[in-house]
């Protein structure tokens, strides 16, 4: 099952640039590739929406590369701990974003 995050920003071409570099890097941490999808974005009141889909093996490999980290929220369960740790990781990388799960 993918995990879909819809991301909200208000500097897209460069949180968006980013966010690529990021999970570029991610996939060869974790010896993945093609392993997330970026849907068409959508303007709403100065803020960009789209949605960023992960496929299961990138996932897979980030919970399983960063699980020591993961393990550190205290947040009930699993796909809430990946979504902070997505948010604070992009964070540590200068995009200033927010993010949702998309159920």
């Amino acid at each position: 099952m993918n995990t879909v995050f819809e991301i909200s920003t208000k500097n897209y071409g460069d949180d968006l640039l980013v966010i690529k570099k990021t999970l570029s890097h991610m996939e060869t941490l974790v010896g993945s590739s093609n392993g997330y999808t970026l849907s068409e974005p959508s303007s709403k009141f100065g803020w960009t929406f789209f949605k960023l889909s992960f496929k299961p093996n990138l996932q897979n490999g980030i919970e399983e590369k960063f699980a020591d980290m993961l393990n550190k929220y205290q947040l009930n369960n699993q796909s809430q701990k990946f979504t902070q740790f997505m948010t604070d990781y992009f964070k540590s990388k200068g995009c200033n974003i927010k993010i949702k799960i998309f159920d």
